[in-house]
């Protein structure tokens, strides 16, 4: 039985006392959630936003962490201090991460090795540009992504890896993937896995919607076969929105 999983990234957004403030919130109204939740914060924020969801349901991600280890690499943050922060998560590969920091498939291979290694979950992340999608070859896209970065990995360690699709084209213009768009190329990645990987590694693969999903058309792209939940952008740094998400899973 895979997880079902709604996960905020709150993206370079909130000043610590914010980030506070709206981690409080969350953690007052979200008691006993019917799936995974995970808020992804900015990095200066994780040490304290864990400790104070300690005993709470709501688990942490890091936005990203560095394609090294350790070392001469002023102002990155690794896997293994992410970890040390106590957050279990970590997003990797982001559609603006790959297109304005210029992260390559073999830097991502890297970053998702690096983030097993230290013990974190990755939430990856893959999707097509607008002009891919209207080329219609979207399915080579994430095919790609996928080989590039992932299919390196032994199944049990695939198995630890939550994939978050986000047709680029979505991402903050308030476009979204009809639900039958969504459910066909769910079941894409899912066939995918499958050919890689067998069938009970795919069936047990969660694979979230991201790329403006929000508390009005989240219940209907939940309602997907294969989509298992969501990865929330703008909708995750109001509680509102955000706990009206989770009740959608």
């Amino acid at each position: 039985m895979r997880t079902k999983m709604v996960a905020g990234n709150w993206k370079m957004n909130k000043n610590l006392q914010e980030g506070v403030a709206l981690a409080t919130e969350l953690k007052e109204q979200v008691k006993n959630p019917t799936c995974e939740v995970v808020i992804g914060t900015p990095f200066i924020h994780l040490a304290t936003v864990c400790e104070l969801l300690k005993g709470s349901p709501i688990k942490v991600a890091a936005e990203n962490c560095a394609d090294k280890e350790k070392g001469a690499y002023t102002g990155e943050v690794s896997a293994e201090m992410v970890a040390s922060t106590g957050a279990q998560y970590c997003i990797l590969g982001h559609s603006e991460r790959r297109a304005y920091y210029h992260e390559t498939p073999e830097i991502l291979k890297e970053k998702v090795l690096l983030a097993l290694a230290n013990g974190l979950k990755p939430i990856f992340c893959i999707g097509e540009v607008k002009e891919e999608r209207e080329a219609n070859i979207q399915n080579e896209v994430v095919k790609s992504q996928l080989e590039g970065s992932l299919f390196n990995l032994s199944a049990e360690d695939f198995g630890k890896i939550t994939l978050a699709y986000e047709p680029v084209w979505a991402i903050g213009t308030g476009l979204t993937a009809t639900p039958a768009q969504a459910q066909e190329i769910h079941a894409y990645i899912r066939s995918l896995i499958a050919a890689k990987y067998g069938e009970q590694v795919a069936q047990d693969t969660t694979i979230l919607y991201g790329g403006s999903c929000n508390e009005k058309n989240a219940a209907e792209l939940f309602a997907n076969p294969d989509v298992d939940g969501g990865l929330i952008g703008g909708a995750s740094l109001v509680a509102e929105k955000f706990t009206a998400i989770i009740a959608a899973r």
